[in-house]
């Protein structure tokens, strides 16, 4: 999350070679022949000072090549990276592996058009399907193979992370597991390890938001964290309420089946029947628009809106015609909806255009875990080692991908905060993007050029949100 234009002190590389080379020029090297002479005019400067007196230009220095052998994946001209995720048996049945790689592939031309680095061009050299139930197994393939540099990672199970991070090698992941990759200092996501059963303020918001007085609260029965989310979003509304509108839990269902084989029309009842009027699901797009239908059968859709934590894909929303206008959803990057402003969304946006990808929430966390693997490298300097690589992404305190993310601190957020400890290894900054659906369309909740609602990352104390912008 790092690039020149962002506020990020690790934003060392820019998003062309030239700022690089600019902003690697101190204000000491300014023309120094020009101040022995005496001019009144701009001729005369010109007269006086011959081009070839003007101080070189600085080295790019990722530009330079040293040669590297026997370190994985790194050749003369490439570097090479594998991805392993999955495609097939996917029961959400939503692109994951092949869009997630699609960001990659799209943040490696961005590069490669810059010269790449070191001398070597950035390489996705090997798509891996875990089939769902095989994520270890194959990342035991790829260690096995030990022909790329590092791993990327979108499983839905993501069992093998640990068994690469153990062998040294820089992993890269979709962070929706944060069990997974606690206490791994060589496994990196598009944000930090995150605590699942604290409580959050930006539940609470959202129904302030909404003017809801009566809450619900579901999560599936088969997946602890869609468990966990469920009951922290209720004692997130419970601690909250006298601050933010009186809203109340009124249902609280943690043992939702999922994929709902027999419906949801007794709990929709239930909920109506305890006046619900806003619901907080912790479950998948499909599962969101099922519920949707049920309420609209039953009569409720226009009462009652919903957040949803897994449906910010554009086209699925515009193809359920019109089911979830009003309702809320939480994006976990600067969303597609907010101004670019100095950020690298628009630099995402040009690129997936180049390879002819659409902007998708899965390939833009591809885009910012590529960028985390490409600064981690800048950081490291061009005698390349995977523990040098890993150690120097570890250095980074103020992690923004450009401005597409919230700060992130590498040096202690690979573990979670707990309840009784939001500071050791909280966030900078408890942050919350959010859109909203008007018209089948997403559109920005608050400021466009600050898209972040954030509170202090180190109390749970309530506070008023302030509207940020990290780019």
């Amino acid at each position: 999350m790092v690039s020149a234009c962002s506020n990020s002190k690790n934003d060392t590389a820019g998003t062309t070679a030239a700022t690089a080379t600019t902003q690697a020029s101190p204000a000491t090297d300014a023309a120094t022949p020009t101040e022995a002479v005496q001019v009144t005019d701009v001729a005369s400067v010109t007269e006086a000072v011959p081009a070839t007196d003007a101080p070189p230009a600085t080295e790019d220095p990722t530009a330079k090549f040293v040669p590297i052998s026997g370190v994985p994946g790194i050749t003369d001209t490439e570097i090479s990276y594998a991805a392993l995720g999955t495609n097939s048996n996917n029961p959400l049945g939503t692109c994951v592996l092949d869009c997630y790689a699609d960001g990659i592939k799209a943040y490696f031309e961005f590069r490669n058009s810059q010269g790449g680095i070191y001398g070597r061009k950035l390489v996705l050299s090997k798509i891996v399907d875990d089939e769902l139930a095989n994520n270890q197994a194959k990342a035991l393939e790829i260690l096995s193979a030990n022909d790329t540099f590092g791993t990327f990672d979108a499983a839905q199970l993501s069992s093998g992370i640990g068994d690469l991070a153990d062998a040294g090698v820089p992993v890269y992941y979709w962070a929706i597991e944060p069990a997974s990759a606690g206490g791994h200092p060589q496994i990196f996501g598009q944000r930090e390890v995150t605590c699942i059963t604290c409580v959050s303020r930006t539940i609470p918001y959202v129904a302030r938001l909404a003017g809801a007085k009566k809450v619900a609260a579901l999560g599936y029965g088969v997946s602890e964290n869609s468990k966990q989310c469920a009951q922290s979003n209720a004692a997130s509304i419970k601690r909250y309420s006298a601050e933010t509108g009186g809203a109340e839990v009124a249902y609280l269902n943690d043992a939702i089946a999922f994929g709902m084989p027999n419906g949801v029309g007794p709990e929709v009842t239930a909920m109506a029947q305890a006046g619900v009027d806003l619901i907080l699901a912790c479950i998948d797009l499909n599962g969101m628009k099922t519920l949707a239908q049920e309420l609209d059968r039953q009569g409720l859709r226009d009462k009652v809106k919903m957040l949803h934590a897994n449906t910010y894909d554009a086209d699925f929303v515009a193809a359920s015609n019109g089911l979830f206008d009003g309702d809320y959803v939480a994006v976990g990057f600067r969303p597609f909806e907010a101004d670019a402003g100095s950020s690298g969304l628009q630099d995402y946006f040009d690129w997936m255009d180049k390879i002819g990808k659409p902007r998708f929430e899965i390939s833009m966390v591809g885009w910012i875990n590529a960028d985390l693997a490409y600064q981690g490298l800048v950081a490291a300097g061009p005698n390349l080692t995977r523990d040098a690589v890993v150690a120097a992404t570890n250095a980074f305190t103020d992690y923004t991908a450009h401005g597409l993310t919230p700060p992130v601190d590498w040096s202690r957020q690979h573990d979670a905060p707990t309840p009784d400890d939001p500071k050791t290894h909280g966030p900078k900054y408890s942050c919350l993007a959010l859109v909203q659906v008007v018209a089948g369309k997403f559109q920005m909740v608050g400021d466009p050029a600050k898209p972040w609602s954030c509170w202090p990352g180190d109390t749970y104390d309530w506070s008023e949100p302030v509207a940020m912008n990290f780019d």
